[in-house]
């Protein structure tokens, strides 16, 4: 029995859930890559010329890689080095009272003021995951101003742009709009 056991459930059911999801959600399974990273998780962008993620890519969460540096100066809750420990994801728990939660989150404020944005709550709180590939058309549209300065591109023009890369709520009804920052991104490198 143990045999048979390991047998299928080992190497048959293995087997069969790797080609069920290669037939119907090949994109997901293989990772949803792109030329530039994947859809299913945030990714760094930094500087005035691209469309931001939330805090977990950019701010004083992000990685302190000296290649990849926090706008601000220092890391935090880095999903991939969570509570102190290297490879695990998950947050840091701080509560809406940490003193350091507050502190990180006006300095992400003072970084967008910077950058000639007014912030929207997403822009300088982190997601529950830390891993968060999208944000809100709202978030988005807050950031065209500095976007347009930056690569000259028009105001009408990135808002079509950000329209055009809004997803609905799946299935009509859960969640809400959003828009994938690394499709948005790689939509705005083909108009610059």
């Amino acid at each position: 029995m143990a045999v048979i056991c390991l047998i299928f459930f080992g190497f048959v059911y293995s087997f069969a859930g790797t080609g069920v999801a290669q037939v119907l959600f090949k994109n997901q399974a293989n990772g949803s890559l792109t030329a530039n990273g994947s859809t299913l998780i945030g990714q760094n962008w930094t500087g005035p010329t691209w469309f931001h993620g939330r805090p977990d890519d950019t701010g004083p969460y992000a990685d302190t890689n000296p290649k990849n540096p926090s706008p601000v100066g220092h890391g935090g809750d880095n999903p991939l080095v969570a509570n102190g420990a290297a490879g695990g994801s998950g947050a840091t728990n701080f509560g809406p009272r940490s003193k350091r939660f507050l502190a990180d989150t006006r300095e992400l404020v003072t970084y967008w003021h910077k950058l000639g944005v007014n912030p929207t709550p997403d822009l300088v709180t982190t997601s529950g995951s830390g891993y968060d590939p999208d944000i809100t058309p709202q978030d988005a549209i807050v950031q065209i101003p500095m976007v347009s300065k930056a690569t000259g591109i028009s105001a009408s023009n990135l808002r079509a742009l950000i329209k055009s890369q809004t997803h609905g709520a799946p299935f009509g009804f859960l969640g809400s709009s959003y828009v994938v920052v690394l499709q948005l991104n790689e939509a705005l490198a083909r108009l610059g």
